[in-house]
């Protein structure tokens, strides 16, 4: 008989589905690419995608937007490195000259009476064309400044390439945390069913004591009430549930038209307990932050050796060759070459003005040197205090819930022997859900207590 109806079932399926492929005005697809569901036609059905924590963290580093805008300030940071080098090079140049002009002699201090005995009867000439196509050469032979200007320019690409790793590590944990914290609204959500499960079966127990005439409407009462207020309970937490997925897709930097499935689950992973001082200094040679205001210092003082190089004599060749004539035809070759050393006097002063402003900028750099340093070992600190704090919360978040479920035993086999009322059935109930709120809470701080420790210490990637 059960096989008969599930065969009638089948085929009425079957019928439907056919009968929809079948009617041209039904489309089953949504316009951002999603199937439109046939339990529910407004809502879309979007492609699946499965991620556990490594695979989000490793979305993240290939596609979040700050990684990207960090990777195109290097290039952009290289171009000048290749620009500051290209001052070293020869820089060549050449240009085509035609003209047509007169030229005053009498400005170049010819007398009138020379001029007369040269045969002119006015020191303006008469017009006359010029043309001349030439190539220039300019090359520094010897210049401090714009070497340390180079050499400053190569670190700054060292400098933006630590800042990435820095900002890479950065939406590593972060995106480590927004996985953590969906995966708090998944259990939350799985809690509050459970409390909507519990509180049906209580119900239950109540309308059959008061069909039997051992309990009161009032105890019915209670219990739909309990079961309206998880009900209300579970649509707040499957809301969080669905923005925390919308934060997680935001920092995967892929689109919103998916559907999110997260494989791993909120779970407790006994940790090895760490001494501070190991943690200190694994930090202090893994911490990239490090590294990266250590060649922040070593940029500025470039930039400082580039400035007082100004005051240094400078060499360098320059030269030009070409043709020059009345006519093309009759243009004939000429060349020029030369050494220019350039020695700087006095500039009114703005040469010592941006030497005082670089040497302000190197102290504020070893300033900051001190407050990162200072900001890893308060982060180490902290993420040691909070690993071990919610390492003892989850032991005693899961002795709470052992608890609350025997409390609740106890009560429910009371009511059902007709030695207490409902009342201690609901106030168990709510320390059980109480006790399920403080387990999920005490096992995310564990879990995000260790993200942020592999973070502080500088090996994120060893978390996953």
């Amino acid at each position: 008989m059960v096989l008969l109806q599930r065969i009638k079932s089948l085929r009425f399926t079957i019928g439907l589905l056919v009968a929809l492929l079948c009617l041209p005005s039904v489309d089953l697809w949504g316009e951002t690419g999603g199937m439109v569901s046939l339990e529910n036609p407004t809502r879309l059905v979007f492609p699946e995608l499965r991620l556990s924590l490594r695979e989000a963290i490793q979305a993240a580093v290939d596609n979040n937007l700050n990684v990207r805008l960090l990777k195109e300030r290097i290039a952009a940071v290289q171009a000048q490195a290749d620009a500051s080098f290209g001052a070293l090079l020869p820089n060549v140049s050449g240009y085509v000259n035609g003209r047509n002009q007169t030229v005053n002699l009498a400005a170049f201090g010819l007398p009138a009476d020379r001029l007369s005995g040269l045969g002119l009867t006015r020191s303006v000439t008469e017009p006359f064309e010029v043309y001349d196509a030439r190539a220039t050469l300019v090359q520094n032979i010897f210049s401090l400044s714009l070497i340390q200007r180079w050499r400053a320019a190569k670190t700054g690409v060292d400098v933006a390439g630590l800042e990435a790793e820095v900002t890479k590590r950065d939406v590593m944990a972060m995106v480590g945390l927004l996985y953590i914290e969906a995966l708090r609204a998944d259990e939350a959500v799985k809690a509050r069913e459970a409390d909507i499960e519990l509180s049906r079966q209580l119900l239950k127990l109540a309308r059959d004591r008061k069909a039997a005439g051992i309990a009161t409407g009032l105890d019915v009462t209670r219990e739909e009430v309990q079961l309206e207020n998880n009900r209300q309970r579970l649509l707040v937490s499957q809301n969080e549930q669905e923005s925390a997925r919308l934060n997680v897709i935001r920092a995967l930097g892929i689109t919103f038209d998916v559907q999110l499935t997260l494989t791993d689950e909120l779970k407790f992973i006994p940790a090895e307990p760490e001494r501070t001082e190991t943690a200190l200094t694994t930090a202090r040679e893994q911490r990239v932050e490090l590294r990266a205001q250590e060649s922040r210092q070593k940029l500025i003082a470039l930039s400082l050796s580039s400035v007082m190089s100004e005051r240094l004599p400078a060499l360098s060749l320059t030269g030009d060759y070409g043709w020059i004539g009345v006519k093309p035809e009759d243009a004939l070759a000429t060349r020029s070459i030369g050494l220019l050393f350039s020695i700087p006097i006095f500039d009114g002063g703005q040469r010592e003005s941006r030497i005082s402003e670089t040497r302000s900028r190197v102290r504020q750099e070893s300033i900051r040197m001190k407050d990162i340093s200072d900001q890893v070992t308060l982060e180490v600190r902290q993420a040691l205090l909070m690993l071990e704090s919610s390492t003892q919360q989850v032991a005693v978040a899961e002795k709470g819930l052992e608890l609350a479920l025997k409390e609740l035993a106890f009560a429910s086999d009371r009511f059902t022997a007709g030695l207490g009322t409902n009342i201690e059935v609901t106030n168990a109930q709510t320390s059980v859900a109480r006790a399920r709120d403080n387990h999920i809470e005490a096992l995310f701080r564990f879990n995000a207590s260790r993200i942020n420790l592999a973070r502080a210490k500088g090996e994120i990637e060893k978390v996953l």
